[in-house]
């Protein structure tokens, strides 16, 4: 029985891998290439992040088996902390781990003799998109950097709140700390989503709680590896540091953001797409809210990906 929320063709090969970032944790990733891929000569390829909080037999399957029978090399991957990767304690998350492991999965494709080393590129979807831009601002092997859905976890952990509610939040985690230190720190993690998927979203659940349920709770995404959310204190270093001030530094490489236009988190993408440097490029897809760039390959412009790689990359 797979655990994956859709169907491998009988196109395409997935071969389980694991590798270490530069922490030394061992990631474990699924690295996609089409069945009749010619190993001997380099090909372009590409890193696929979960959403926040996923695991990539969720949304990077789905975006993975797709551009594997275009062309190219696809490798998706658990964070570390999360999935089937390392990182004790679990469901710990980290804006530098969390950025580091493209990088991870930058050096490992580049091992790989079937893959052209400076053809890379990366595709975040929601919380990944922030932390694949993140990365591309520092790491100049990525050549180009797609984004779905992108949310800005740094924004978020601040999003709405007065100096006096941050305030009050810090208060909070520095008391929680106190608690997990004096637990053997043990740090609280308290799940988000159902250990096993129901029927339908609870009536009355207000949006996007409600969203999220109508993925993560639900069969059409449910995994019991997301649970969904992260140790309390985990958003101790989202309020402390800006995850994409240097945009502007990946310029000359090329940047797309794509984004559903009825999606709540657009302006995620409206803000990054107004700090980055030329080449960038938007692209709106019609009747698609935020989770539909998860797996629904009927809203998931594919098609523009493909033409934005091979035309960046080649």
């Amino acid at each position: 029985m797979s655990d994956y929320i859709c169907a491998l063709s009988d196109k395409v090969e997935r071969t389980h891998v694991r590798y270490p970032n530069r922490y030394g944790l061992m990631l474990a990733g699924d690295l996609y290439t089409a069945k009749d891929m010619d190993k001997t000569t380099a090909h372009m390829a590409l890193i696929v992040g979960a959403p926040y909080g996923g695991v990539k037999e969720q949304g990077p399957c789905v975006y993975a088996n797709e551009l594997a029978q275009r062309g190219f090399v696809v490798l998706t991957f658990d964070p570390c902390y999360m999935g089937e990767s390392e990182g004790e304690p679990r469901h710990v998350s980290s804006p530098d781990l969390f950025t580091e492991n493209f990088s991870a999965g930058v050096d490992f494709l580049g091992l790989q003799p079937f893959v052209d080393r400076d053809k890379i590129a990366v595709l975040g979807i929601c919380g990944s998109g922030g932390f694949a831009l993140a990365a591309a601002q520092v790491d100049t092997r990525i050549r180009a950097v797609v984004t779905a859905s992108m949310y800005d976890m740094s924004v978020a952990a601040r999003m709405g709140q007065t100096p006096e509610q941050i305030l009050a939040a810090k208060h909070a985690l520095a008391a929680q700390r106190w608690k997990d230190a004096e637990n053997g720190y043990m740090p609280e993690y308290i799940p988000f989503f159902p250990e096993t998927p129901l029927e339908k979203v609870p009536e009355g659940m207000a949006e996007p709680d409600a969203e999220w349920f109508r993925f993560y709770a639900v069969k059409r995404g449910h995994h019991e590896r997301a649970r969904g959310g992260f140790t309390t204190t985990s958003n101790i270093p989202f309020i402390n540091f800006d995850l994409l001030s240097h945009l502007d530094e990946i310029s000359p490489r090329p940047i797309l953001f794509v984004v559903g236009d009825r999606a709540h988190s657009r302006f995620f993408s409206e803000q990054a797409y107004a700090k980055a440097a030329q080449p960038k490029e938007m692209y709106v897809v019609e009747d698609a809210e935020h989770i539909d760039l998860y797996d629904r390959t009927d809203r998931i412009p594919f098609d523009k990906i493909e033409e934005f790689l091979k035309s960046n990359l080649k």
